[in-house]
């Protein structure tokens, strides 16, 4: 399937898309966009208000977003549907549109468990897991984060060892982990322990004795989403739920980015939809006689929002292209990941400071996205940690410790 643009002599004006961005996307790409963007207007914003304010995340979700082909979008066989890097990312966006919970649901079943069990996991656990997941049969969550070890993995204390001698025994596996989005009602978790052979992915059924996952009450930012903690105590597993090509911290890192490389995209959808809220509003409510839109400081507000939605989305775009190519790097994505992602919290406010009181209920978008987006800001990486990342990459230096 080719990436390249497909020469267009005419696309559809948008006044908020100066750069006209749009005329750098093929029609396969225009086309899964529209789709994605129907489904967040049908399935997502009617709803997304009622579920934030009940904390609630609406499972029956799962299988219309199999249905619509965005689990595991950008893997190939096994019943997923090896979309490009592109198509992944307008994917991204358009259902953080919606809300950054449903699009996190996408990222942690596809980017990350999905992505762990196509990279590192054996034929068998491929093909037992993977096709039930792409069609969101099952969900699956990745367990890395642990309460005192979140921007350091290498810290991790949960720990896996063998159940007896030789490499045909099973496991016995102890520790605790924070922050698990979906674990309480995921059918297999990718668990990262430590051995004495280095960092280890797990395969962990639903049901499994000695696991205890339990969502994380009165969050701020989120409510939309399930995350957990989880305890695993003496859980003893067989063999096969080793990832047998996972060795060392490249297991989790690999999936991260993958992650990573979605949230540069999600992140500017919440930015447009914050926007576009706002335009919206102030267009039609007037204040001393006139739209607010009409005044100086309402379009300076918009037109600085709208250059940083359109740069992003070229950067996003730019990062999609590299990747479909085999030549995203992994300063690369810490790049668009910091810079999107900082850019649309600061659009999120700078939108609702338009909307004046009305922004902060849950009638309007953007307060709910300024929400969500500081725990977007936070996990797969704080600013600190892309800033550093970062910092190495051009001094040579690294400043971690």
């Amino acid at each position: 399937m080719s990436n390249a643009p497909e020469a267009r002599a005419e696309f559809d004006a948008d006044p908020s898309d100066i750069l006209a961005l749009d005329s750098l996307l093929s029609t396969d790409e225009l086309n899964t966009r529209q789709r994605v963007r129907d489904f967040t207007h049908q399935r997502i914003k009617p709803g997304i208000a009622r579920w934030y304010d009940d904390a609630v995340f609406p499972l029956e979700l799962a299988q219309e977003l199999g249905e619509l082909g965005v689990l595991g979008m950008h893997l190939e066989g096994y019943g997923c549907p090896g979309r490009s890097a592109v198509e992944y990312g307008l994917a991204a966006m358009e259902l953080e549109a919606g809300d950054s919970g449903i699009r996190t649901f996408v990222s942690v079943q596809g980017s990350l468990a999905m992505t762990a069990i196509h990279t590192w996991g054996s034929e068998d656990q491929k093909q037992e897991w993977l096709p039930r997941m792409a069609a969101g049969e099952i969900i699956g969550c990745f367990a890395l984060t642990e309460p005192t070890a979140g921007s350091d993995p290498s810290a991790m204390a949960t720990l896996a060892w063998r159940d007896g001698p030789g490499e045909e025994a099973g496991w016995v596996l102890n520790g605790t982990k924070r922050w698990i989005g979906l674990a309480s009602v995921a059918g297999v978790m990718v668990v990262w322990a430590a051995t004495d052979d280095g960092v280890h992915g797990f395969l962990v059924p639903a049901g499994t004795p000695g696991v205890t996952a339990v969502p994380i009450p009165q969050k701020l930012s989120m409510r939309a989403s399930i995350q957990c903690d989880v305890v695993f105590d003496d859980v003893r597993l067989g063999p096969e739920a080793l990832l047998p090509a996972a060795r060392g911290l490249r297991g989790p890192f690999t999936c991260l980015n993958e992650a990573r490389y979605g949230i540069a995209w999600g992140a500017m959808g919440a930015a447009r939809d914050s926007y576009e809220a706002a335009l919206a509003y102030s267009q039609e409510r007037l204040q001393f006689g006139k739209p607010l839109a009409g005044y100086q400081l309402t379009q300076e507000k918009l037109v600085n929002m709208l250059l940083e939605i359109q740069k992003g989305t070229l950067l996003a775009l730019h990062l999609g292209r590299l990747k479909d190519a085999g030549k995203l790097r992994p300063e690369q994505i810490s790049l668009g990941k910091l810079n999107n992602v900082r850019e649309a919290l600061a659009i999120a406010r700078e939108a609702r400071s338009i909307l004046g009181g009305n922004g902060i209920t849950l009638d309007y978008s953007p307060l709910r996205h300024a929400a969500n987006l500081e725990s977007v800001r936070t996990y797969e990486g704080t600013d600190e940690v892309h800033t550093l990342v970062l910092g190495r990459h051009i001094t040579g230096l690294n400043a971690f410790r």
